[in-house]
């Protein structure tokens, strides 16, 4: 018999406490390996739709069900612990640039059900799998001005980011995620949009999952795209009580390296996450970026043996392969040590 999510996720955090988990890599990565037409992401559903949606990787869940599952089963067979859906950009406000909001919910609900089904064939007694509901940022942000001359002008705003979050938050839940995990972040207020929904979520429905919060560092400022540097983040989304506070995408492992190390300093009683890009952009590469297995894994069995991380993985330019052999390089590494924090104490 299935356990329900909460019974599956309060394990996680005795798993981070034993050892370091393994997240899996890019969506993006694996389903430009496929080099699908225009036809193959309508499938028949949306044959004749008036837009084009090649590119729109949530439909896939819809219209290639076996594309997404492929992929899922690829990461766990390489040794991921935890996968994420494949709704990075399933919220309405994404949607809206494909004429497809009305389609979000449906988006959400069948790609945490694939995940779900995914992780279930592989779990066994000794090696759950878990499944998180990857809330993602949307092309419009509730802090930067989209006119260079308005610095007030915005395109969004938090209760309409609100709105969307909890219609993702609740059809991901209804699929079967175990954890959320709102990553990317590269505004904080949109964040705190999520942050916000989640809870309210939670409140209303009586479910409370495990929380994965993971910012990304657009360059060597060390701040994100809306100004804060890491320390700055974390004390702007700890009221969440995550389970884990990371950093994911734009850089690769060497140059993330100073921030993860900043986050460890500040965030001492909550779990660490990791997913680096594999190194820079390289067009003449297969997956389009620098880094092969062995130098990811490199990189990151080094974050390891620092003692700054529980949870690793990959982001953009990664691969199975990448995840195989990041799980291989910080298998025999003692996962890092944490003070008992709220949530940690609550799950335990």
């Amino acid at each position: 018999m299935q356990l329900p999510a909460y019974t599956r996720a309060q394990r996680l955090p005795a798993i981070l406490a034993e050892r370091i988990a393994i997240l899996d890599g890019a969506m993006g990565t694996m389903i430009q390996r496929f080099r699908l037409s225009e036809e193959q992401y309508r499938g028949e559903r949306f044959r004749d739709f008036h837009k084009d949606v090649k590119g729109n990787n949530e439909l896939l869940s819809l219209t290639r069900p076996d594309v997404i599952r492929d992929i899922h089963e690829g990461y766990l067979a390489a040794g991921a612990d935890i996968v994420e859906t494949n709704t990075f950009g399933a919220t309405t406000i994404a949607q809206e640039d494909y004429d497809m909001a009305h389609l979000a919910g449906e988006m959400n609900l069948e790609s945490a059900r694939l995940a779900r089904a995914a992780c279930d064939r592989f779990a066994t007694p000794d090696r759950p799998r878990f499944v998180a509901g990857a809330l993602g940022p949307t092309p419009r942000t509730a802090s930067i001005s989209p006119d260079v001359n308005d610095p007030g002008a915005r395109n969004i705003d938090f209760e309409t980011l609100r709105a969307a979050y909890y219609a993702q938050t609740a059809a991901l839940v209804e699929g079967g995620a175990d954890l959320l995990l709102v990553e990317t972040i590269f505004d904080t207020l949109n964040a705190k949009a999520a942050l916000f929904a989640i809870d309210e979520f939670f409140e209303a429905s009586g479910e409370c999952l495990p929380l994965i919060v993971s910012g990304t560092v657009t360059d060597a400022s060390g701040r994100i795209l809306s100004g804060q540097t890491v320390t700055a983040f974390w004390h702007s989304v700890r009221h969440a009580r995550p389970l884990a506070i990371g950093l994911n995408c734009a850089l690769g492992a060497a140059l993330m390296r100073p921030y993860i190390q900043e986050l460890n300093r500040v965030a001492g009683d909550t779990f660490i996450s990791c997913y680096p890009n594999a190194g820079l952009p390289n067009p003449m590469s297969d997956t389009g970026f620098d880094e092969t297995p062995a130098d990811t894994s490199k990189l990151l069995h080094d974050f390891a043996a620092e003692g700054l991380v529980n949870i690793v993985g990959g982001c953009c330019g990664t691969t199975p392969e990448h995840i195989a052999a990041i799980g291989q390089a910080v298998a025999t590494v003692a996962t890092r040590a944490v003070r008992r924090g709220p949530f940690y104490q609550e799950a335990a």
